[in-house]
């Protein structure tokens, strides 16, 4: 990702935070509300960074945000495995499938395609600092007509202080190195992202038909 594209998108989110959220210009969800999808398929997503693995994890957890906001999802390692099966081994393959064909062999009403811009962890000394950027379109497979879209950003990470007393200094790099080997923030940090497109305030994905109502809810009505 250029450092173009990172400084636009700061700029962005630090306008948006400091004019607040009753500022955030709601999103138009005329054709979304008109389509009423009811299933989707997510296609694995294009990568654009350079961690090889990052589409396999993102699309790991897309399927809980969706399904909870109330929409059928087709399970994504079938529909990975069929289409690798088809002759289209990888994500960027799997992209450019045409429409008509995804709803005549999947039978989903929409598509969601991800584009993953930045996807990495990047290390320090006492700690590391996870960051997911990611574009999500959602598509009427029957129209072909872009029904919802967002940006997914999240980032994880943070320093630990010390009392500048060498064996202290001594344990945090210690604690860094064995970090940095068995923890890796990217599943979670996906899955924030994910979470926070999904279920942005005004701008998020419209609740679809299985939508559970919360327990409150339920209990009101008992």
């Amino acid at each position: 990702m250029n450092k173009i594209l990172k400084l636009g998108f700061l700029i962005t989110f630090l306008s948006i935070f400091a004019t607040g959220c009753q500022e955030v210009k709601p999103y138009d969800y005329t054709a979304l509300k008109k389509s009423k999808p009811r299933s989707i398929v997510v296609i694995p997503p294009k990568n654009n960074s350079i961690e090889v693995n990052a589409s396999y994890i993102y699309l790991s957890t897309l399927t809980e945000p969706l399904a909870e906001k109330g929409y059928y999802v087709l399970p994504v390692a079938v529909v990975d495995q069929f289409l690798k099966e088809n002759g289209l081994p990888t994500p960027a393959e799997m992209n450019n499938i045409p429409l008509k064909k995804i709803r005549e062999y999947m039978g989903a009403d929409a598509v969601l395609y991800i584009d993953i811009e930045e996807f990495g962890q990047k290390y320090l000394v006492f700690s590391s600092v996870a960051t997911v950027i990611a574009k999500l379109k959602l598509v009427d497979t029957k129209t072909g007509e872009l029904l919802w879209e967002s940006t997914a950003f999240a980032q994880i990470g943070g320093n630990s202080g010390n009392s500048g007393n060498p064996i202290g200094i001594l344990t945090y790099l210690i604690s860094a190195a064995i970090t940095q080997v068995v923890d890796n923030k990217m599943p979670e940090a996906s899955r924030r992202a994910n979470h926070f497109s999904i279920n942005a305030e005004k701008i998020g994905l419209l609740d679809g038909p299985y939508k559970i109502p919360a327990k409150q809810d339920i209990n009101k009505d008992l």
